[in-house]
């Protein structure tokens, strides 16, 4: 969704006025309030990214009043604490690649020299998906 579209409605709408039970939201501080209020009771914000800022703070009474919500705010380096955790993981994640499980879809690639336009385009939100720098 583009930051032109009030798309806390678009989901509402989407949703038959339910929410989801998980939003990724890897923009911060500008979209929390938006995020929050896409999410069904007992919903999960999983707040990954800080584009537009930090979210400096989190009311737990919002999250209560709005249907015992559920915040995160996860580290992959927690996740690979120890050498052994991140090899297994990654050995996991590339097994699922190769049989066809997960699928890699790159929305664009950019040449190497060109690695300053494919750090600005994402901040300009002009990219969607994944982007790649090819040697």
């Amino acid at each position: 969704m583009r930051g032109e579209q009030d798309f806390v409605k678009e989901v509402r709408g989407i949703t038959g006025g339910e929410g989801v039970r998980v939003v990724y939201d890897s923009i911060g501080r500008d979209t929390y309030a938006g995020s929050i209020d896409c999410l069904r009771p007992l919903g999960m914000m999983v707040n990954y990214g800080n584009a537009s800022g930090l979210v400096e703070s989190v009311n737990t009474r919002e999250l209560t009043l709005k249907g015992s919500l559920f915040f995160t705010h996860p580290s992959l380096f927690v996740y690979m604490r120890k050498r052994s955790d991140l090899l297994a993981s990654s050995r996991h994640f590339f097994e699922l690649v190769e049989a066809g499980v997960l699928k890699i879809h790159v929305s664009q690639s950019y040449p190497l020299a060109e690695a300053a336009r494919a750090h600005a385009d994402p901040e300009g939100r002009r990219t969607t998906g994944s982007s790649i720098l090819v040697p």
